[in-house]
């Protein structure tokens, strides 16, 4: 048998990724206030919003920005503190989706979460204890999804803000999915309805 060609050269380092600058410092750079985030919401006639409640990974939180850029989310919402604010790690997971997605970073998340409730919106969020899976909620209309961190999941005042409680099924023997998954399994199960319609 003739030995298979070799195309390329495989000891070639990857290539750079040209959404950003490799020298830079690794440090959060500014984000949305909470009257920032009110103002995106105003203007959109059915607003769809994440919330993320402690997402400390940064690489879940540029994945989960891709994501939400893919599902056109009008903005992703984390607290202050105890989360990962946008850092050069993240952008570069996003792959240029930290740079065009609106990130809002808010003092008190209950406070904002009643305020995006007056404004109209609906909470829906991944729990253990939701008794619902995510494809028989409904999830048309304006929505806020809330997803938890890394391990823990929402915190027990952000559950409680929340309007409703949805699981996704799992069919095998591991519990949960990364919170990045889990949240593309939402935001894409909510494209899905609110393409279709009423």
């Amino acid at each position: 048998m003739k030995p298979r060609p070799q195309h390329g050269n495989f000891n070639k380092q990857a290539r750079e990724n040209r959404h950003v600058k490799p020298q830079e410092p690794e440090q959060s750079v500014p984000s949305l206030d909470e009257d920032d985030l009110m103002a995106i919401v105003r203007e959109q006639a059915v607003p769809f919003v994440l919330i993320l409640d402690c997402v400390q990974d940064p690489h879940n939180l540029g994945a989960i920005l891709r994501t939400a850029d893919g599902a056109g989310v009008h903005a992703v919402v984390a607290p202050k503190d105890k989360a990962v604010g946008i850092t050069e790690t993240v952008r570069r997971i996003s792959v240029g989706a930290a740079d065009h997605v609106p990130f809002a970073q808010v003092t008190n998340l209950a406070r904002t979460m009643e305020r995006l409730k007056e404004a109209g919106l609906w909470f829906v969020g991944t729990s253990d204890r939701a008794t619902k899976s995510i494809f028989e909620q409904d999830l048309k209309g304006p929505l806020a999804l809330v997803l938890g961190a890394e391990e823990k999941g929402m915190r027990r005042l952000t559950e409680e803000n929340c309007d409703f409680l949805v699981s996704i099924p799992m069919a095998g023997k591991v519990e949960c999915l990364n919170v990045s998954v889990a949240t593309g399994v939402c935001l894409f199960e909510a494209v899905r309805q609110r393409r279709v319609g009423p």
